[in-house]
Parts: structure tokens; sequence; C-alpha cells
């Protein structure tokens, strides 16, 4: 696994970087058949995963202990909460929290279920729509991977690679070419999703750099950010996840917490507590017709951001899933699920409030450079700082909290294709872990450098385009979670 994924990484890397412009235009081409002809696949899938979650909690099946039941957790609620929230969605959370809200309202876009744009209602169906990409539904499909692949690998002894969750459909058919195709699959997929975030996370970095300090954004010091991320990345890998990917998690959370309190007490804090009340209405009230898929009025919005959304996270799901997986021994079913559904999306609930929330209200109120709408997405979240008080104290809090989501990222992820690559062991060596982690750097940086963001593109459609194999992967991995549960709670 690990030669045959490096040398078809490797090649990919080469057509891209040769042919920048060719290669987006097919994968992107590939990237939109695949949103287009199966939306509904996309949509009735994520839909399923959210049902299949939450019976999960309330069956007896949520008693069974990963582990077996004299398992004990290997790290703290607060330690494993925030190892599992960094490596979830933490970076996306910066970059669209502003962004995205912003972009419904005003119809940078469209607009979820066609309402008019700078209504009232557009206001809080922004909020509501936002929340809906990134509250239970991604977190589903995440939680499908990662009690799949704890199960098998504590509870059956098998090791922990994406193969392992398919035992009691394909049996010992998983060491043969079925298991290396879907191993393969989560590898690229991984691999892909993370270099691109890397390089478009660099190009966010960058522009909040130049915005604070004047310092400029060329292509210099988007390599000079990724040689840095890259660097601390690799350290912490090499550190292991106790002493490395641990660490930066939880430091990651305290300034997550941090900045989210200053956002709270220099902004309006009445109208985001009462913003949160009016997100969790409208989520609660327009799930259901956000997830429909049948004769939608609103369906080029729907293409464009939920269904890529889904795209997206599932495409995500083997390196997140399996990252949660490793981390979660010693959980029982129940805890798991809660914390994987119910948590994440409270505590998104209240960033998006802050976040989301104070940007709308400098808009409505025609306040600094957002009242123009969205000029440059990555610029979105330091011109609202910029309208508040100690905004180059936020902007800077805000710049270090962008550079540790990422390293964190990248970090567990590098993690996640070892252990592929390794055939499961959870303590690759260590060559190869550093391999990975500046593989993850190198494809980043070379691509920006030389196709910029056609070549960043196309890896991102590439990424999204692994999703449509993925999904059929998902549906089957529910049925053979179940088998493996109810086989498990019949000793």
């Amino acid at each position: 696994m690990f030669f045959l994924s490096a040398i078809l990484i490797v090649l990919f890397v080469i057509v891209t970087i040769m042919f920048p412009h060719i290669s987006k235009e097919f994968l992107d081409g590939a990237k939109w058949w695949t949103i287009n002809h199966f939306d509904w696949l996309f949509m009735g899938a994520s839909n399923f995963f959210v049902i299949f979650c939450f019976l999960l909690i309330f069956l007896p099946l949520g008693k069974i202990r990963l582990g077996g039941n004299e398992a004990k957790p290997e790290f703290s609620r607060v330690s494993w909460f925030s190892m599992l929230f960094a490596a979830g969605m933490g970076i996306g959370l910066m970059f669209w929290s502003v962004a995205e809200p912003i972009a419904y309202y005003t119809a940078w876009y469209k607009t979820p279920l066609g309402v008019e744009p700078f209504t009232p209602e557009a206001a809080s169906l922004a909020m509501g729509a936002t929340m809906y990409h990134w509250g239970v539904h991604p977190w589903a499909i995440y939680g499908v991977v990662a009690l799949s692949l704890a199960f098998f690998s504590y509870n059956k002894k098998l090791p922990l690679t994406i193969r392992s969750a398919f035992y009691p459909l394909l049996k010992e058919k998983i060491w043969g070419w079925p298991g290396h195709l879907i191993d393969l699959l989560a590898v690229l997929a991984t691999i892909f999703g993370l270099a691109t975030s890397l390089g478009l996370g660099a190009q966010q970095a960058a522009s909040g750099l130049d915005y604070v300090f004047g310092i400029g954004k060329d292509i210099n010091i988007q390599i000079g950010i990724i040689i840095f991320i890259t660097a601390i990345a690799t350290i912490s890998v090499v550190r292991g996840i106790h002493g490395g990917v641990k660490l930066l998690s939880n430091l990651n959370m305290i300034v997550a917490v941090i900045v989210l309190l200053f956002i709270i007490i220099v902004g309006a804090s009445t109208h985001i507590f009462s913003m949160f009340f009016d997100t969790f209405v409208s989520y609660a009230k327009n799930i259901i017709p956000l997830s429909n898929f049948v004769n939608r009025d609103d369906e080029a919005w729907m293409h464009g951001w939920t269904v890529f959304y889904w795209a997206w996270w599932i495409s995500w799901s083997p390196f997140v899933g399996m990252f949660i997986a490793r981390v979660s021994k010693g959980r029982t079913v129940r805890e798991f699920m809660i914390a994987i559904l119910v948590i994440p999306t409270f505590i998104t609930m209240i960033w998006m409030s802050a976040f989301g929330g104070t940007a709308l209200k400098q808009v409505q109120n025609h306040i600094g450079e957002l009242s123009d709408g969205i000029s440059t997405v990555s610029l979105a979240m330091f011109q609202m700082f910029n309208n508040l008080a100690w905004s180059s104290t936020l902007s800077v809090l805000g710049i270090i909290l962008v550079l540790i989501f990422f390293v964190t990222s990248s970090d567990s992820g590098s993690l996640v294709i070892d252990s592929i690559t390794a055939g499961g062991k959870l303590d690759a060596p260590i060559p190869q872990r550093v391999f990975w982690a500046t593989m993850e750097g190198l494809i980043a940086g070379s691509l920006l450098f030389v196709g910029g963001k056609d070549a960043l593109s196309a890896l991102q459609a590439g990424a999204i385009t692994t999703g449509l194999p993925f999904t059929i992967v998902l549906l089957f991995m529910c049925l053979s979670l179940y088998k493996g549960l109810k086989s498990e709670s019949k000793v």
C-alpha cells in the first residue's frame, strides 16, 4: 500500500503541475458531472447516515463498549473532544463562519430555498442553512466511518484500516484486491484533501498577514507558511499522538475559546445570544426542507453548496473517521455518538452565532467593508474583526488559530495515512511518518508554486470526485457495522 499510494500520488502531482489548466478543466468537469448526476445519492445517503447514527444512540446496541467491557478511555474527555473537533472541521469554521452566512444573505451565489436576499427572512435562513452544512450531517458521515473502524479494530482485533470495516461482508477478501482498492481510495482522498487545504490555508493566512501587517501575500509568503506548517506538523507526528497531536489540539481549543470569548465581549453580546436562539430555531425548522432533494426550486444553490459539501465531507471521512477511531477506545457506542453528533453541533452553533451573527449585523447596518458584500472569501473574517474593538489583537489571534488548526489537520492526517499504508499499525515507523507529513507540504507547495489556484482547484476537484465511490462504500459500511454490532451484543 505504501509504494502503490506514493507512486500514484507522485504521478498525479507531476501531471497536474505539467498541465494545470487542462487538469483543472478535466477534474472540474468530473466534479460537476458527479454533483449534477448523483445529487440524489449524496443527499439521500447523508440523510440516511444521520438517521442511522441517531438510532445507534437509542438502540440497546449503544451499550457496547469499544474495546470490550473492561476497556478504559485512553484520553480525558476534554483532550478527546479537542482532538476530534480540531481534526474534524476546525479550520473550515475559521474560513466560512463569516463568509457563508453573508454569501446566503446577499445572494453571492444564489440563496437557500430561493429566499429573497437582504431581507429578515434571508438573514434567518442564512444562519440556519450554514448550520445545516456544519451540523449533524457531516458529523454523522464522520461517525459512521469512525465507529466502524473503532469497533472492528478494538472489538474484533482487526487492523485499523478502512478495509477492516467490511469483514462481515467480504470476509477474507478484505486481504485481497477489494481491500487494497478500498484503502487506496482512502489514502488518495486523504492526501488530496489535506494538500488542498494546506495550499488554500496558506493563501488565507497570507491574506490575513497582509491585511493586518501589510507584508504582502505573494507566492514566497505562501510557500514560507507551508514550510512552517509542515515543519511543526512533522515534529508533532514524530512525537506521536500523546506528545504532539494531543498537545497541539488542546492548545488549539484554548486559543479558539479565547477568540470566541473576545468576539462575544467586544461584539454585541445581546445580539449574539439572541442570534444563537434564532439560529437554533432556523436550523430546526429548515433541516427537513433543506434535506429534500426532489423538485427543489433552488437546485443551483443545492448543487453549488449542499451537494458540494456532502461530497467534500464524504471524501474527508476516511481521514477524520480513522483519526477519531484512533483516539476513541474505551467509549461506549452511545457516548461516542452523542459526542460526535450533539456536542460539536452545539459548539458550532455558538461559534457561527458569534462570528456569522456579528458579521450579518455589520452588513445589515452597513458597517465596514463587508457591507459591500464578499470580495475575497479568505479576508471576510479579518474584515469583520476590523470593525470591532481590539481588532488588531483579534486579527493576530485569528492568524495564530488558522495556523494551529492547519497544523493539527496536517499531523492527524499524516498519522492516518501512516496507519493505512503500514497495514493498520498504530505506531508506524518514524521515517514513514516524516515522509507523509513532508509529502503533504511538498504537494501543496509545488502545486501552488507552479500551477497556482488552478492546480489546487484541480486537486480539490479530484478529492470531491472520490466522494462518489466512497458514498457507496459508506452505505455498505453501515450494513457491515450493524451486522458486527449485532454479533457483539449476542456474545
